[in-house]
Parts: structure tokens; C-alpha cells; sequence
């Protein structure tokens, strides 16, 4: 925690001292205040700038900013300015720092260095010039609060300002006693205020606390020493507080932590201080205090550019299809598409989707038509995807493992022309001479729907240019090319497989697509990807998280084992824990496996962000996802879509080139989400993110603002799933919470209801439980459905999530445990119990024998670890599908005995 310090800056009269004459009168005063203790000196700096210039205005914020060294009583700074000088170069660092001038070389040296006027500590610069000019200058006072008060820093400026003697100034010969505090006037208390309200912007909280000095009544003239007293301000800074409220409350007395609230404040901080308190003197007291400014239009300006760091290139003017066609005249027998034993060309693969795009017109799909494609990762679903666009028309998918329900659901939402579950229906149609397509490329692609905070998924159109404008910002960085073989891991619902797809087909590479059951056994994942010389792979952490463990112990296993091919791993969907990845690079290093994290968003077309995640980012931990890429733009803006100071939290909006059209059929979300963008024209989408935009333009992501949580790579809205709670006959009431990290452990975080039955209910929360499994798929199922007499709620009638009981899965396996015992520790030589232990390790409780391990929480993540534990038991290995279709401790084992 940085240490409290009282500062001063005094402007000096132009020409009336100079340096020497300041450094002289301050080594005399100082060993006539401090004979035996240490005695400051004198340090200058020329800054190549005007006083009242941009540049010498940072200069002294940074110096107010600086800390003291330990045991110092006082630092002190004489900032010359040149006038006309110009604005050039970069930073703020600029001038030069002085050895101290004549006439104080028997102090104590101060704190600054020599060198740039941000080094630390340390001998000044030898060797510089002085400018023989005079020049305007400022003197910066620095103190420890304990010893010296803020009066004594005027009176120590009124002594270098030759308007006192140092013999006019004496210091307490003891310890200043107490003293009677002053009543603060409406400068301080506007002073405390505005520091409040700027701290918590800056740090995204809606409580403050600042610590004010109050001057003593009977405080000794002319005396130096700390007589001055401390109050404290605890400002309240909610939404729907105003400056009148701030402004009326009271100054209470500090506690013994009063100087945890001393803080290293940012650059811009005192600036934005005075800028507010200036407000708060004039503007009305019911004004919100929400509608207060820190940036003036040069600094919004200028953190607008953090997010925009070169000016965007063309948008691309072609289709998806026919990016397509390019690949095909280019390279037409080289390998496109991969599905087990099976391998397509490039020339084999438009002439399939030819065929199907034939046998769509057949069946009367029009351009603009909305299709379904209800079909598992395989050749069908890339080729049925290509059909689709040739036939003008635009892809809806629709995942074959979601409940029929919701699949039905999405199809109404899409207004859907046709669904293909199968492709054979389609087949037999002579594909002839392809009609050339009338709809542009900025015309839509696909719909991909996300959760909906209705009950509802919400479909996101994205037309054709973002995708090739993604390939574009990428493909030089990433070096994309026909060399590259990519896999298909994920759903074609999940929009991480747009990026798999047409990344793979529109630069040349070759797609391998990954069978569900493959993609949920690390082991066998791992396999296929040595197999196939899969070189670029996209993952969610935590899926990569399990790929790790499975390439350690494939490694551990055979020596260094068959290498991996992989030179690119883009990792996306979720926030990443870097720490982890030190392993990783301990097996494959920087320079041949380039690892990179990526921020996106349905609505932004998949990514928006990049960040290269190399082994000092992982021991540091940082969550930075990087800069945007060229032709996305990101803002992070206050309430009032106002740009907030580099490093202060506010919400992400994304603009540029993968800004989708908006949501099917629903203008008013649109509306809602989709906004004007008041800078660079066009539109801008409303992430509901929180994040910061660092000096460095770099983003860091720090998650939700609204109840949306992200699970395993897929964004959720927790009100949809109330709301399907809510549609049981059977509930009245109900609540859903989120529990767990995902930045720690994805596959810990989750999903648990709460519901108040109705006077007659069908049923238990477990039928609760499976009738909404009807319509919410796996990774949005609650792990647990409690049933309550009544939602705890709080004094504003608002539900209180503090106040809701342990989750009945976890009540329930802790009631049927046998009273003194724990998870148990099972001997080796018996498989149900071997068996009951992982169970219990894995998932955190207690598991009887017909307990369903779905029931306790599990999810396909904790599956995954469940197969690990099993193999590193020794148990035999059981396919993971198996427990899907086994999913209690006694079918389990019965597995394990065949």
C-alpha cells in the first residue's frame, strides 16, 4: 500500500530567483530547522515545454505522485519551463534533471535521480547544460504528513519564495500536542468529494473513503510540524446519488487504518480532482452525480485512439462463397476437408455443395431464405454450410444434442425455409450452371443464436464481409495459409466454429473435423491431432486445460512422445488463467507453438481482440487479451457512453468491421444494443462486459456487468434459464445463481436453481429438473434444483443471494452420508469403491451408488477429469460416452467389471 504524503505546488514569480538563490536559501533553512536530523536539498529539472503546457502539467502531477524515500521528511523540486518551446516527442518523461545547485552540497540527497524524470532513486545526471535563459518555474513540495502538515509546506514555500526568513520559521521543539480542529470549510469538503468520486471511478467502486486534514485552531504561527488534525469522508457513490447528497455528508474521525486509503494515484488524477471539484462548486446540487466529467475533449480524444491503434483497411466486398471459388481455381486437387477416413479437395468440395445448393432450389429455397442444418460435426454439415451460401441463401445451425425443444424453438425464432437432417434428401439434382447470386456481400451469411435473458435464444446475423474481413485482420499475423491443417472441435452452434471453418477453407488450409465423442476424450483428441499434423488449433482454456494434461502424460508415457505439429493455438470463449501454460511451453516453446489469446463475441463476429501469451505472461498471471485487430475498434465508456480514464473500469463496446446486422427479428434489442457510434460513424455494439482499456492499448477483460455468465465457452443468460423455470406449472418463484472462477477452473463453475412450489405441485425439483432439460442443453442445466418456502429477499425487495441455502445436491449427498464419515478412501483391490472415491474427490461430495453424476453437478468437463482419475487408478479405461449412457457409481462399475 503506497504511504501517505502531503503535496505543494507554488508557482514562482517569473525571474525572481534563480536556482541557486532557491538551493542556497533551503540548505540554510534547513539546518536551522533540522540540525541533526536529515536536510533536504534542492533538485531541478528543465522541461522542454511552456508552464501552461500539457506536457509540464504531466511532469508535476507525476512529481506530486512520487513517493517519498524511507526516513524522508521532505523532498523538493524546481521545474523550469521554456517558453516556446514545442510539444514534440513522446511522453512525459521529457527534461533533464540537475545535480542540486551550489550552495546545498552538504545535504541530504533527495529522491530524484538523473536521467529521464521517471528513473528511481539514484545519483543525478553529470554533465548537463543549463539553458542561460530565465524561465518560468514551479516549486513541488513532497512530506511525510506525520512530521510536517499542510501549513508547514506554505510556510516552507513562503521561506524558498523569499517572502519569509528562514529565522521567521521555527520548529515545535517537541511532539505537537492535540490540538482543536478546525470546522472544514466547502473547499475542503468539495476537495474531499471530488477525490472520492474521482478514486472511484478510477477503481470502478461505489464506496470511497478519503482522509482530509482539518487545520488546528490553535495552531503555533510560523511553526513547522504535523498540529494539523484528520477527518474522514466516506462517500456514498450508487447511481442515484446526486452532489447535493455527497456534498451534506458528514466528516466522521479516523480509525487506526486511516492511511490504508493512501493510494498511487494514476497520471491524470489530480487534474481530474480539481476538473470535478470546479463541477461540484457550480452545478446544481440535484444534479446526478453520474453526469460529472473527469476527460476533457483532448483526453476522451486520446483514449478514443488507445482503441483504435491504425486506421482500418477496406472492408472486403466479396462472399463467403465466393472467397471460396478462389481457393478452388487456385489449388482444386489439394486436400480441403478430413472426416475420419474420408478427404475431399478443394475441387470435390464445391462440386458437392454444388450438388446440395442444386438440390436446395429444388426444394424452393430463395436467396434470403433462412436454412436449418441440424447435422453433427462431419463432411455434411461444412458442405451442406457451403450449399447454403451458394444457393444464396442463409445458414442457421442447430446442434443435434440440444433438446428437441429448444432446437424447435430456434426454428420458429429463424422463420426457418427448410431443415437439413439429412443431406440424402437434397441429392440427385444435377448441379448445371450456377446462377450468379444477387445478394452483396454485406448481405447475411448465418444466425447463430445466443442465450436470451426472455427465456428465449436471441439469433445474431452476421453477414458475409465480417468473415472475410476476420480472415483478413489475421492472416498476416497468424501467417495463415495452404500449409496449415485446422480442426472443426467445436458446434457449429458455438460461433468459435465460423473461425474453424471458413479460416481453414478460405486460406487454402485443410479442415479436419473432430467426431463429438473424440473431442470429449483428451487422450483420443490428442491422438488425432499428432495423426493428422494438425498445425492451428482453436480451444476454449478450459478444454485446453484437459489437452495439456493429456499431451503430459502422452509425453511422460513415451519419452518426448510423437511431437505435435502444432504451431498456432488460439485460445477464445472464456476468460484464461496464463499461469498453467508454463508447462505447456516447458514441452513446446515460443518459437515453435505461438499461443494466443483472443476476446470476442457473437454480435462482434467471433473475435475482436489478440493477445500473444508467452511464458512472462503466465508467470505474471496477466489477463490482458490484448489489442484489437485491424479493423475492430474497442471503447470502454462510462453509464453515459463517455470514455473513461486509461486503466479505469467501464463497459466494452466494440466497433469496426465485425459488427453484426443485429438481432433476427428483434428491432427494439437491436436498438437497444446495436448503438450510433458518435465518433467514427456507424454503429457500435454494447458488449455488457466490463474491462479497462490500459495506456498501453491493450484490453483486460473482468467480466459480466448484467446476470450473463460464461460456462465452458458459451454465454448465458441467467434469466433464460429462470424464465424456463418459470414456465413450469409447478414453480411460482424462482432464482439462479453462479458459483465458481471460470479464470480459475472453468469446469468448477456452476449453475443452481431455487424455485417455490406451487400449492399443488406435479412432481418434485428433480421432474423440475428434467422438464427443463427439455429445453436448456447440457451446459445450461442447473446442476441442482432447490425447493424454498420463499426467495429470500432484501429490504428493497430485491432477491439476496447471500441468504440462500447450500444447494440441494450438496444438502442432499451431506444428509446421506453416514454420520462421522468423509469422502472415502477405498481399498485399491475393490472397484466400487475405487470408483465411489474419484467420484467424491472429483466432484467435491459425498455419492451413493445410484446417484446420478449429472444430478451431483457433474458436466462433460468434470467427465473428462472423472476418465483421467479412473486411468491414473489403474482402473480399466471405459470410453467416455459410456458414462453418459452409465451415469451412477454401481452402472459404472459393472462397466468397469466387463
Amino acid at each position: 500500500m503506497a504511504t501517505a504524503r502531503h503535496t505543494l505546488t507554488v508557482r514562482l514569480p517569473r525571474g525572481a530567483t534563480d536556482d541557486g538563490t532557491v538551493a542556497t536559501v533551503l540548505a540554510t533553512a534547513s539546518k536551522r530547522w533540522w540540525p541533526d536530523g536529515p536536510q533536504p536539498r534542492l533538485w531541478t529539472e528543465t522541461v522542454p515545454a511552456p508552464a501552461d503546457s500539457e506536457r509540464a502539467a504531466r511532469r508535476r502531477e507525476t512529481e506530486t505522485r512520487r513517493q517519498l524515500g524511507p526516513g524522508q521528511l521532505l523532498r523538493v523540486l524546481l521545474l523550469r519551463y521554456e517558453e516556446g518551446a514545442g510539444e514534440s516527442g513522446g511522453g512525459f518523461a521529457g527534461g533533464t534533471v540537475h545535480a542540486p545547485a551550489a550552495g546545498a552540497t552538504d545535504g541530504v540527497a533527495g529522491t530524484r535521480a538523473g536521467g529521464t524524470a521517471d528513473e528511481p532513486a539514484g545519483e543525478p545526471a553529470q554533465g548537463t547544460v543549463r539553458p542561460p535563459v530565465p524561465r518560468p518555474g514551479d516549486l513541488v513540495l513532497v512530506a511525510d504528513p506525520t512530521a510536517l502538515d499542510t501549513s508547514s509546506l506554505r510556510l516552507i514555500s513562503s521561506v524558498l519564495c523569499g517572502e519569509l526568513r528562514p529565522d521567521e520559521v521555527r520548529t515545535a521543539e517537541h511532539s505537537p500536542a492535540a490540538h482543536s480542529a478546525r470546522v472544514p470549510g466547502p473547499e475542503v469538503l468539495r476537495r474531499a468529494a471530488a477525490t472520492a468520486l474521482v478514486r472511484g471511478r478510477y477503481e470502478g467502486r461505489s464506496s470511497v473513503r478519503v482522509t482530509v486534514s482539518v487545520s488546528a485552531l490553535d495552531r503555533p504561527g510560523n511553526t513547522l510540524g504535523a498540529f494539523d488534525g484528520r477527518a474522514v469522508l466516506e462517500a456514498d457513490l450508487s447511481e442515484d446519488r446526486t452532489v447535493g447528497e455527497l456534498l451534506a455528508t458528514p466528516l466522521t474521525a479516523p480509525g487506526d487504518d486511516v492511511l490504508d486509503e493512501a493510494v498511487d494515484e494514476p497520471a491524470p488524477f489530480e487534474r481530474h480532482v480539481a476538473r470535478v471539484q470546479d463541477q461540484l462548486a457550480t452545478v446544481p446540487p440535484e444534479t446526478p452525480l453520474i453526469d460529472l466529467v473527469l476527460l476533457d475533449g483532448t483526453e476522451s480524444a486520446e483514449q478514443l485512439a488507445l482503441g483504435r491503434p491504425a486506421a482500418p483497411p477496406p472492408l472486403p466486398s466479396r462472399r463467403i462463397d465466393e472467397a471460396f471459388a478462389d481457393q478452388v481455381a487456385l489449388r482444386p486437387d489439394a486436400p480441403a476437408l478430413t472426416c475420419g477416413e474420408h478427404t475431399l479437395t478443394y475441387r470435390e468440395l464445391d462440386s458437392r455443395a454444388d450438388e446440395l445448393a442444386a438440390g436446395l432450389r429444388a426444394r424452393g429455397v430463395r436467396p434470403g431464405d433462412h436454412v436449418g442444418l441440424c447435422l453433427p460435426r462431419s463432411t455434411d454439415l461444412v458442405v451442406m454450410m457451403l450449399a447454403v451460401l451458394k444457393a444464396d441463401a442463409i445458414y442457421v445451425p442447430l446442434d443435434p444434442d440440444h433438446p428437441a425443444d429448444r432446437r424447435a424453438r430456434t426454428a420458429e425464432d429463424a422463420g426457418l425455409r427448410l431443415t437439413v437432417a439429412d443431406t440424402a434428401t437434397l441429392t440427385g439434382h444435377p448441379a448445371g450452371h450456377r446462377a450468379p447470386t444477387a445478394r452483396p456481400a454485406t448481405a447475411p451469411a448465418y444466425v447463430i443464436h445466443t442465450s436470451g435473458s426472455t427465456g428465449r435464444p436471441k439469433g445474431v446475423v452476421v453477414p458475409h464481409t465480417n468473415v472475410l474481413a476476420l480472415i483478413d485482420a489475421t492472416r498476416d499475423d497468424f501467417g495463415l495459409g495452404p500449409g496449415d491443417t485446422w480442426t472443426l472441435f467445436h458446434s457449429s452452434a458455438f460461433d468459435f466454429s465460423v473461425w474453424e471453418i471458413w479460416g481453414a477453407l478460405l486460406t487454402g488450409s485443410r479442415l479436419v473435423v473432430v467426431d463429438y465423442w473424440v473431442s470429449r476424450s483428451p487422450a483420443d483428441f490428442h491422438a488425432l491431432l499428432a495423426r493428422e499434423g494438425v498445425t492451428v488449433l482453436s480451444q476454449t482454456p478450459s478444454a485446453f486445460t484437459q489437452l495439456m494434461a493429456a499431451d503430459r502424460e502422452h509425453g511422460e508415457q513415451r519419452g518426448q512422445g510423437t511431437p505435435l505439429a502444432l504451431r498456432l493455438v488460439v485460445l477464445g470463449g472464456e476468460p484464461l488463467d496464463a499461469r498453467p501454460l508454463r508447462d505447456w511451453f516447458d514441452r513446446h516453446p515460443e518459437d515453435r507453438c505461438r499461443l494466443v489469446n483472443m476476446f470476442g463475441i457473437t454480435e462482434t463476429t467471433v473475435h475482436v481482440t489478440a493477445q500473444t501469451v508467452t511464458r512472462r505472461t503466465a508467470l505474471s498471471g496477466s489477463r490482458s487479451v490484448g489489442r484489437p485487430l485491424p479493423g475492430w475498434y474497442v471503447y470502454v465508456l462510462d453509464a453515459r457512453g463517455r470514455p473513461v480514464p486509461p486503466g479505469a473500469p467501464g463497459e466494452i463496446h466494440v466497433g469496426g468491421a465485425g459488427v453484426a446486422t443485429g438481432y433476427l427479428g428483434r428491432p427494439g434489442l437491436t436498438e437497444q444494443r446495436f448503438v450510433p457510434d458518435p465518433w467514427h460513424g456507424g454503429r457500435m455494439y454494447r458488449s455488457g462486459d466490463l474491462g479497462r482499456l490500459l495506456a498501453d492499448g491493450t484490453l483486460e477483460h473482468l467480466g459480466r456487468i448484467d446476470s450473463q455468465v460464461k460456462v465452458r465457452g458459451f454465454r448465458i443468460e441467467l434469466d433464460e434459464i429462470r424464465h424456463v423455470l418459470l414456465a413450469d406449472p409447478s414453480v411460482t418463484a424462482a432464482a439462479v445463481t453462479v458459483s465458481g472462477d471460470a479464470f480459475v477452473d472453468a469446469a468448477g463453475v456452476r449453475i443452481d436453481a431455487y424455485v417455490v412450489l406451487a400449492a399443488d405441485p406435479t412432481g418434485t425439483a428433480d421432474d423440475i429438473r428434467r422438464r427443463a432439460a427439455k429445453l436448456l442443453p447440457e451446459h445450461m442445466l442447473p446442476a441442482s434444483v432447490t425447493t424454498l418456502p420463499r426467495l429470500p429477499l432484501t429490504p428493497n425487495g430485491k432477491l439476496d443471494p447471500s441468504r440462500l441455502p447450500a444447494s440441494k445436491a450438496t444438502a442432499d449427498a451431506l444428509a446421506d452420508a453416514p454420520p462421522g464419515t468423509a469422502a472415502s478412501t477405498p481399498a485399491p483391490a475393490d472397484p466400487f469403491a475405487e470408483l465411489t472415491g474419484i467420484w467424491e474427490s472429483v466432484l467435491g461430495v459425498p455419492v451413493g451408488p445410484d446417484d446420478n453424476f449429472f444430478d451431483l453437478g457433474g458436466n462433460s468437463l468434470y467427465a473428462i477429469r472423472l476418465a483421467t482419475a479412473m486411468r491414473e487408478r489403474g482402473l480399466p479405461p471405459v470410453p467416455l460416452r459410456r458414462l453418459y449412457l452409465s451415469p451412477t457409481v454401481r452402472s459404472l462399475s459393472e462397466a468397469v467389471d466387463e
